[in-house]
């Protein structure tokens, strides 16, 4: 067996460039965005006012005028009217500044009556109220960096940047495959001896928060099956993720399968709990090939701590989820030489601070203890006993902060 650590660093260092390509950016949320993107224009392309009121030269305001005779009314939108001397336009908030105005008083601060403005406040500050040009971005400005997730605030900055076509990285074509006679599909009614699938269903779930659609395929406990479908999908996928059939079962083909399909084993066995049967290869075409044990939690913990931060490694993300670390709310003791990845509750602090509690489950078997839980907790393999207040790093799969 090798460390939890050993695994990660095989795996990280199969790096892999699927390419780019373009999408639509109103189908572009969720992507990863692969140029730069650049601000066409200055933003704002003008002086833009920002509160409703008036326009006024501050010149004028400064050698006492207060009253100000109205020329026009400008909304967001209308072509600028300029003013002259003791002028002023009545103007909206989004519009644009004309160039011989330089100052907005905001409409209560003014008294209009009979087309004047008169203003009530003594003090004014010259360009108050406008939102200068080009104050955010200037023209050839970077506004969207290679690597960042497109989210709604992405795709609004694409748009108004006239980026209408997106370069992004291209993803993966992944199979997922499960594995067992004893799985049936989620339209059967099983036996006591059977159970229904979930691992595909829960690995597709996950890869979809990256844009990514998986095949779904299933495997029975029979060798001479197993070795065709999987030289099939050898030749169709980049990725292949598997699960079950990796222990020491009589029927667990799956490594004895792959290898004699010319996968290279990079490694067979973790040290650590759930998930030390995991196995992990590379096809001489590239196809990297992730063989999770069949034990929901294990599959789960598994695709959470090593495939998830590859996928996010290989399209290059802005380092959009950074490593976390809770601090235990209670004792915990494991005494198995095995690097223990616990389910723990995480909850914020009213002091900020993410604290975490355990939560007891039934082993690698029950996911149903998964749904009250929101991260593993990763456990030195150093250390048996671990104390209350000390900080270790989590693995979330669920939104929290």
């Amino acid at each position: 067996m090798i460390t939890v650590a050993e695994a990660e660093k095989i795996i990280l260092a199969e790096t892999r460039d699927y390419g780019n390509e373009t999408v639509d950016f109103d189908n572009a949320a969720g992507r990863i965005i692969a140029e730069d993107i650049v601000a066409d224009r200055d933003l704002p392309p003008c002086n833009r006012v920002t509160m409703d009121g008036i326009a006024i030269q501050f010149a004028a305001f400064e050698k006492g005028v207060r009253s100000f005779r109205i020329k026009a009314a400008q909304a967001a939108g209308d072509a600028a009217i300029e003013i002259q001397n003791d002028d002023c336009i009545e103007i909206m908030t989004g519009a644009a500044l004309p160039e011989s105005a330089d100052t907005v008083i905001r409409y209560e601060d003014v008294a209009i009556e009979n087309g004047i403005a008169n203003i009530s406040i003594d003090t004014v500050r010259q360009g108050q109220n406008i939102h200068s040009k080009g104050k955010d971005k200037k023209q050839g400005d970077v506004v969207l960096k290679a690597g960042t997730t497109i989210g709604p605030s992405a795709i609004s900055m694409a748009a108004s940047v006239g980026k209408y076509i997106i370069p992004v990285k291209r993803l993966p074509l992944v199979g997922v495959i499960s594995t067992g006679s004893e799985l049936v599909d989620e339209g059967s009614v099983p036996e006591a001896h059977q159970i229904r699938s979930s691992n595909s269903h829960t690995i597709r779930a996950a890869l979809l928060q990256y844009g990514i659609n998986t095949d779904l395929m299933h495997l029975p406990d029979d060798k001479e099956t197993t070795e065709q479908q999987l030289k099939l999908c050898l030749e169709k996928y980049d990725v292949l993720i598997l699960s079950g059939g990796v222990s020491m079962g009589k029927y667990d083909y799956v490594p004895e399968v792959l290898e004699e399909l010319k996968v290279e084993k990079l490694f067979h066995k973790v040290k650590q709990r759930p998930g030390k049967p995991f196995w992990f290869g590379r096809h001489a075409s590239g196809v990297l090939v992730f063989a999770f044990p069949g034990n929901p939690v294990s599959a789960f913990m598994c695709l959470h701590r090593y495939l998830v931060p590859w996928l996010e490694m290989i399209l290059k993300m802005n380092n959009e989820n950074p490593e976390l670390y809770a601090v235990l709310d209670r004792d915990v003791t494991f005494s198995a030489p095995l690097q223990y990845f616990m389910q723990a509750k995480v909850r914020i602090s009213k002091q900020g601070q993410l604290t975490a509690t355990p939560a007891e489950g039934n082993g690698s078997g029950d996911y149903a203890n998964l749904v009250d839980s929101d991260a593993f907790m990763e456990l030195p393999l150093e250390q048996n006993n671990f104390k209350k207040g000390e900080a270790f790093r989590i693995w979330p799969f669920k939104k929290i902060l």
